[in-house]
């Protein structure tokens, strides 16, 4: 698995959404965040009668023998609550208690043929558990806060199976599960959310064998591309154009091999990644606001440190660039 070519591709789909303009945790759509591949606890799903997924199925095909080599990654978000206590007289807060930060979490499987994917399902399970991590830091105004992280536990199961379609031609399926137990029966979303796999999405490659790609299948495999069922996952090829050993499975669609446009100075984490329209936004907020941002989150500073120090020439980059330019006509043509 060439998994230095997906890097910033799966970076982008594990942030997308992270963090709203305009990146202060007092504006009410920074509260109601997350809502890209959020898989939430099995029980959850439950009390809402289904409406939450706690589950997302890939289904994909693979040219390949029973030899062939099957690697599944998962990767998501794990929040947890970050709340601060002044150590000074001056009690006030930029932000309430509950801000939600988020930790990258990798689950690597195993590598599985496909012979034995076809005769049994694989099952992985993965648990990362409870922690509180409490921390000195200085604010923006220079006052020293005591800085309480805590992070509730998640776990989940990987399934893995495959079947056989032609004589080189299986279909594999993916099933990430969140099985967390919840502490109340009544937990509100919020609560639920910090047992959720956020951002949820898997990478898989393979050796000795290829994917076919789902958005362009060859002709003789059109129909067992339709067949393939993704349930909350959008499988794409990525990489160099023309490799065919890795596939993303995204929370939001995507088309084959996407790219980060190389114009872009960083992540923007909103949704959109209308880089210039967003950078032009964050230039007009006011110092205060400014301010609440600088004492929010690591990632909502870099964007505002980023931003105000951009040179230039990068941002007028920004402004648009053309692409494979083509004439019209070809030469001769009527």
């Amino acid at each position: 698995m060439n998994l230095a070519c997906v890097e910033q591709i799966a970076k982008a789909v594990l942030y997308e959404g992270y963090m709203l303009y305009p990146y202060r945790p007092s504006s009410v759509k920074n509260q109601q965040r997350w809502n890209f591949g959020v898989l939430y606890p099995k029980s959850y799903n439950e009390l809402q009668d289904g409406d939450e997924p706690f589950s997302m199925r890939t289904e994909c095909l693979v040219c390949g023998t029973e030899e062939t080599a099957l690697e599944v990654r998962l990767r998501f978000l794990h929040l947890r609550i970050r709340s601060t206590r002044q150590s000074s007289q001056d009690s006030s807060q930029l932000f309430p208690d509950g801000w939600q930060e988020a930790v990258e979490r990798e689950v690597n499987g195993q590598e599985y043929t496909l012979e034995r994917l076809s005769r049994e399902t694989v099952m992985h399970e993965f648990a990362f558990p409870s922690q509180t991590d409490v921390s000195s830091e200085t604010g923006a105004g220079g006052n020293s806060e005591n800085v309480v992280r805590r992070q509730l536990a998640v776990g989940g199961a990987i399934e893995i199976f495959a079947e056989k379609l032609l004589d080189k031609l299986f279909k594999v399926t993916i099933c990430v599960r969140n099985l967390t137990p919840l502490e109340s029966a009544a937990a509100s979303r919020d609560h639920a959310l910090l047992h959720s796999l956020v951002s949820a999405h898997t990478i898989s490659g393979v050796r000795s064998g290829e994917f076919v790609s789902l958005l362009d299948p060859p002709p003789e495999f059109q129909d067992f591309a339709r067949g393939c069922r993704n349930v909350g996952a959008w499988p794409v090829l990525v990489g160099e154009p023309g490799q065919r050993d890795t596939l993303l499975a995204s929370p939001i669609i995507l088309y084959d091999y996407p790219q980060i446009a190389p114009e872009s100075a960083g992540d923007l984490f909103d949704g959109t990644e209308i880089d210039e329209i967003l950078s032009l936004r964050i230039m007009t907020l006011t110092d205060e606001e400014k301010r609440e941002i600088r004492q929010s989150d690591e990632r909502a500073r870099q964007v505002l440190e980023r931003t105000e120090t951009m040179p230039a020439e990068q941002f007028m980059k920004l402004h648009g660039a053309v692409r494979g330019l083509r004439p019209l006509k070809e030469e001769g043509a009527p």
